[in-house]
Parts: C-alpha cells; sequence; structure tokens
C-alpha cells in the first residue's frame, strides 16, 4: 500500500478480515486495489474530478511534501485510477503500476523516462510499426543510439550487449509475425551491462506471460488490447518496481500528461473482472483457426507459437501458457487476391485494432505498419500478402466457416 494510491478517507474491504493465504491472479483480478466510499458499494466508484480540496492549507503542504497520503489533482492520481493500477499490479506480480492515457503512451514513457542525450537501447527487430519509430526516428533525434536485434541468437544479443546500454526493449509475441524472443535469456545479458528490460506484453497479455517471472524489468501494455478488450476505450499501464515507478516514471509523466482518464480507469476495472475467462477461451480459438489455416492449400504460411510446426513452438511452451490470440498468415498470391479474401469474410471485421471480443482482421502492410516502408517491412517479415487475424470470441466453427468460405 503506497501513499499515492491509499489516501486518507478510504475503506480497504480487506482491512481487519485479509485473508491468510496467497491469493490466485483470478480472484485478484475482482478484489485487489479495491477502495471502497462511505456507502459500501459493491461496484467500483467513479470519480470524475479533475482537483482535490484539503481541509487546511497546512494539509495541501503536506500533502505537495508527500508527508501524508493525499490525491492532488487527477493528471497525477485519481482514486479510480488508482484502484486499476493496484488491480493490475497485482495480477501481474508488480510492485506498483502507472496507467496510461494509450498504448503508445505507455511505451514511449517507461523507455524515455530512463534515457538522455548518449544513452543506448537495444531492441529486438519485430515490432509494432508506433514502437519502430519511437526507438529509431523520435529518440534517435533526441541523441539516443538504438541498435536493433533480429531473431534469437544468444551471440547477436551478446555482441549488441557488449558496449554500455540504458534499456533493452523487447516485444515478445511480435506485432503481427507473432515472433519470440527468449526473454530470460536477453534479460540475464542484459543485466550484466546494467540495463532495464522493458517488455511489451500486449500480444502476450497479463494472462498467458509473466515476464517479470522471466527476469525482465519492466511491463508495458496496450490495455486497449485484452484488458479493455471490448472496444471502448483506450489506454495503457507500466509496471515494476517501486524505485522504478516513482522515481523515474512519475516524475516524467505527470509532467508531460501521459495520465489514464478516470473514466477509461473505471470502464477497464470491470474489464480485469473477466480478462481471464476472455484471453483463454479467445487463444484456444486462435490455436484451432491456426491449426485449421495450416493445412488449406490456399495458405503459404501461418505464423502463432503454439502450432507444433512454428519455428518458435518449444520457446513459446516454455515461457507461455498459451500461444496468444492473434495469428500472422500468408495467403498464395499477390495483394489483390489477398484483398479478395479479406472483403469476403462475413463475420470477421476488417480492422485494424487487435486482442477485442469480436474477431478481427487487417492487412499490415498497407495499414498498421505502412509507415515503415517496403524494405523495412521486409526485414520484419510483412509482405503483400500478410494478414494478421486477432481471433474472438465468437465460436470458433463459425470463425473457420468464415475463413474457408472467404477462401474458395
Amino acid at each position: 500500500m503506497t501513499q499515492r494510491t491509499r489516501p486518507w478517507g478510504y475503506q480497504d474491504p480487506f482491512d481487519g478480515k485479509k485473508p491468510n493465504w496467497q491469493l490466485h491472479p483470478d480472484t485478484l483480478a475482482l478484489r485487489a486495489g479495491l477502495s471502497r466510499s462511505g456507502f459500501g458499494e459493491t461496484g467500483e466508484a467513479l470519480y470524475l474530478s479533475s482537483g482535490f480540496t484539503y481541509d487546511s492549507a497546512e494539509m495541501a503542504e503536506a500533502a505537495f511534501k508527500e508527508e501524508t497520503a493525499h490525491h492532488l489533482y487527477s493528471r497525477f492520481s485519481n482514486p479510480t485510477v488508482a484502484m486499476f493500477e493496484e488491480r493490475l499490479a497485482a495480477l501481474e506480480g508488480a510492485e506498483a503500476c502507472f496507467a496510461t492515457a494509450t498504448g503508445m503512451s505507455a511505451m514511449f514513457s517507461s523507455v524515455a523516462c530512463l534515457v538522455k542525450a548518449g544513452d543506448r537501447i537495444v531492441a529486438s527487430m519485430s515490432m509494432f510499426s508506433s514502437c519502430y519509430v519511437v526507438l529509431n526516428e523520435i529518440l534517435p533525434a533526441w541523441g539516443v543510439e538504438i541498435e536493433l536485434v533480429d531473431g534469437n541468437d544468444k551471440k547477436k544479443w551478446a555482441d549488441a550487449l557488449a558496449k554500455p546500454t540504458k534499456v533493452v526493449f523487447i516485444e515478445s509475441p511480435s506485432n503481427p509475425m507473432m515472433e519470440i524472443v527468449d526473454i530470460r535469456m536477453v534479460s540475464d545479458l542484459a543485466h550484466k551491462v546494467g540495463a532495464t528490460v522493458i517488455v511489451d506484453n500486449v500480444m502476450g497479455s497479463p494472462v498467458l506471460q509473466k515476464p517479470l517471472e522471466l527476469g525482465a524489468d519492466v511491463v508495458m501494455y496496450s490495455a486497449t488490447k485484452h484488458i479493455d478488450g471490448q472496444g471502448r476505450v483506450l489506454g495503457g499501464a507500466i509496471l515494476g518496481s517501486k524505485d522504478y515507478i516513482k522515481n523515474s516514471v512519475i516524475p516524467f509523466t505527470r509532467h508531460t500528461g501521459q495520465s489514464m482518464s478516470a473514466f477509461n480507469a473505471w470502464v477497464m476495472l470491470k474489464s480485469l473482472e473477466t480478462l481471464t475467462m476472455r484471453v483463454e477461451r479467445m487463444a484456444s480459438n486462435a490455436l484451432k483457426v491456426a491449426e485449421f489455416l495450416s493445412n488449406e492449400t490456399k495458405i503459404e504460411s501461418v505464423s502463432y507459437p503454439f502450432l507444433k510446426s512454428d519455428k518458435n513452438y518449444k520457446l513459446a511452451k516454455k515461457q507461455m501458457r498459451g500461444g496468444g490470440t492473434t495469428i500472422g498468415f500468408k495467403i498464395k498470391g499477390n495483394k489483390d487476391k489477398t484483398f479478395k479474401f479479406m472483403n469476403a469474410l462475413r463475420v470477421i471485421d476488417i480492422s485494424n485494432n487487435l486482442g477485442d471480443s469480436k474477431s478481427l482482421i487487417t492487412h499490415p502492410a498497407s495499414t498498421t505498419h505502412r509507415r515503415l516502408g517496403p524494405e523495412i517491412q521486409l526485414q520484419m517479415g510483412i509482405t503483400p500478402n500478410l494478414v494478421r487475424l486477432s481471433v474472438g470470441l465468437e465460436n470458433v466453427d463459425d470463425l473457420i466457416a468464415d475463413l474457408k468460405q472467404a477462401l474458395k
């Protein structure tokens, strides 16, 4: 319990009767971080307030000096956002969390709060396009050096980490190719040079992968995906040690305006209650769809970590509880054939979002990764015949039937 997230005046429902056993993550997803007002409400309270009052000028001074626990301003902290942060931290197994307005604000803040001109970042090659722009265009303009490593070759990572490095950024599984990075191996190498390891766990979700248990220092999310996962609100989250959140993230975010809105936090608090059920069902559906696609003659290749034929199968089984909810696959043919297939779908929607309860499909080369250009796309394995399918909660037989008729 920290001063930032437990100010005066709130009731902890566990006070005086906290269980004397370790609660399962599924239970924490419903009950961790809950702060009730004096009304004893069962649902989480929504505090739509920009600011907060003090009983005296002395109390305000003490609050700003962090001598007492009190919310100051909703850009710094908010009671509803604090509940979401505590609950997600408990679910992730992290000491602390800071919730942000979007996933990209989480990604940017998690890295930018640690680096300055002259520092060096090593990152995995396969990543979401906006992450690539941050690491390879925005931060280099600040004088930060970037080196990308492709694949899991230990020597390549060791060579990249032979020089002083401030941050290692890993996206695993990657978007959209579902490439897997050996988080334990890279973390061990990174820590030898004192680097902070940040893992973008969006495609893994808090349910299917625990990067902190694999040696990473920080985990970041686009909470829009999976955590809300129902197409409603945007959000992000950064999780790590109390020291990292308090002394690195918060001083950066409170002055740059990255904070999550109270309403979005309230929506996501309710989403966390069903996160495990949704993600497990979606991952189960995704595996069945991937198996179907891998046997289709009109499909060139399928990228899904829990397919036994996938090059990352053994590693994925080692560090993940499920293969994720997203599949990358290539149609035999060109862009025109690929678009024809997508346009023939009747159940699956064309959308550039993912991790949603509804199944969504997109063409990365012309949408999510268009900004990178053909050369970088090719380095990431993104070709004109690649599509990314985010598998939802529909009956899996209906999804397979839709794909089958569109492939005719």
